[in-house]
């Protein structure tokens, strides 16, 4: 007695799973067909030049033009189709090429059933000799610039379905009518494959373009963010120092007043020794705040803060490093807020690098002066007289050049005036008020030239 084995029966998950998957894809298909996948608006419609936002109307102009009579005259005297039949078809078939600049899509769809009509209408008389069928040469040739028009503006799965379906209208055609046939509709579908591919290759390679470029503009104010972020990082830094001495003085004069002044009433101590406590207080929050601010590798930056005094020696150091520099400084310039004092040196310190760096050879003019309310920073360089060398990259600087100074700036409520002059040099020029004003956002001259 033998026994048979029960045949193997396909997964019903997994049928479900391929019919759900097909399911799904015909519905995105039908919305792509029924939904253009971009605005209508024409291709350059952003072009700053008229003359490259006109090139789309002309182009559709210029073909619907040329096809209306010529689609008239194949139809009238090749055909043998009436005047008033072949005008209306030609009308209809043609004229929709208008939207080819903002609304290929709807055009496919107006002028494919108008090319099926037409070829119907063509069985209605009789075979001519050199009969081209379904499809006669400007309906050929308006369906190929309809595709490739299509291709370049709709996604890629509406391009081939709109490619399949206008195909699959050819063949229907032909395998109605075989003996009127004869191969016309193949053309299209060959032909049409070509220039889908094309406009295809062309939209998708414009898509990854501006994707590039959107991300380089997203990458480079991420930079300019960071830069900011990483400058008013290392200024909060400085003023750590410069606060923290102040209110070290603070704290000692508070301990040593009740020793230093006879006869002070209880009260007066009492609050003297609040204001010590106050000020430690003070100093253990800001110690932590360091902490955080200062990097592992920032050991540098415990040294004392420079001023103005050793504006001399950065000058040296410069001019050892081959750049002329002349430094007019100010005699007899009042004391200065440690604040200013810091913000006057690092602005030469980096207006000197941004020479270095941009105008290598330069003779550069620094000028330090006080009208006893305000202190005016001004470094002025030519242009470059050492050529660049092209292993040299331009920006090898930090990104602190010019963002540290308006930071300092606006941190002592002055204003910066940057800008490159006619000859050819740079300016950078700094006004700081010597007392307490609050800070404003200085108007400064967008420059080239930050490091």
């Amino acid at each position: 007695m033998t026994t048979s084995l029960p045949t193997p029966q396909p997964s019903q998950p997994a049928a479900d799973g391929l019919m759900s998957a097909a399911r799904r894809n015909l519905r995105e298909t039908a919305h792509g067909l029924a939904h253009p996948s971009h605005p209508s608006v024409p291709p350059f419609a952003g072009a700053r030049k008229r003359w490259r936002r006109l090139v789309p109307y002309v182009i559709v102009f210029a073909l619907t033009a040329l096809f209306l009579p010529v689609t008239i005259t194949v139809l009238t005297n090749q055909y043998g189709v009436d005047d008033w039949p072949a005008g209306l078809l030609a009308v209809v078939q043609t004229l929709p090429l208008l939207m080819l600049a903002h609304r290929p899509l709807q055009a496919w769809w107006i002028i494919l059933p108008a090319d099926v009509l037409g070829a119907l209408v063509l069985l209605m008389y009789a075979q001519p000799p050199q009969d081209i069928w379904p499809w006669p040469p400007p309906t050929l040739f308006c369906l190929l610039f309809l595709l490739l028009a299509v291709a370049l503006r709709e996604t890629r799965r509406t391009t081939i379905a709109v490619w399949a379906l206008t195909a699959a209208a050819g063949l229907v055609l032909h395998l109605s009518v075989t003996e009127r046939s004869n191969g016309s509709a193949g053309l299209v579908a060959a032909f049409g494959a070509i220039v889908t591919v094309i406009g295809a290759v062309v939209r998708e390679r414009g898509v990854a373009q501006r994707r590039l470029a959107e991300q380089e503009t997203i990458s480079e104010a991420e930079r300019a963010q960071r830069t900011l972020l990483e400058e008013r990082t290392r200024i909060a830094r400085e003023l750590h120092d410069v606060v923290a001495h102040h209110m070290s003085v603070i704290t000692v004069q508070a301990d040593s007043a009740p020793y230093r002044i006879n006869g002070l009433s209880r009260e007066a101590r009492e609050e003297f020794e609040a204001i010590a406590a106050s000020a430690r207080e003070s100093l253990t929050e800001m110690r932590r705040l360091l902490t955080v601010l200062r990097s592992e590798d920032a050991q540098g930056e415990r040294a004392p803060q420079p001023g103005l005094d050793r504006v001399q020696q950065l000058v040296e150091a410069t001019v050892r490093a081959g750049l002329p520099v002349e430094l007019s400084l100010a005699a007899g310039l009042p004391d200065l807020p440690q604040a200013v004092d810091l913000s006057a040196y690092r602005i030469v310190q980096e207006a000197l690098a941004n020479v270095i760096r941009h105008a290598p050879g330069a003779r550069t003019g620094v000028s330090v002066t006080s009208d006893g309310a305000h202190l005016t920073v001004l470094v002025v360089n030519d242009p470059a007289e050492q050529p660049r060398s092209p292993l040299e990259p331009e920006a090898s600087g930090t990104g602190h050049g010019l963002v540290g100074m308006r930071e300092r700036v606006r941190l002592t409520g002055g204003t910066l005036d940057t800008g490159p002059l006619p000859d050819g040099g740079f300016r950078v020029a700094a006004r700081l008020p010597l007392s307490p004003v609050t800070p404003t956002a200085p108007a400064t001259a967008a420059a080239p030239e930050d490091s």
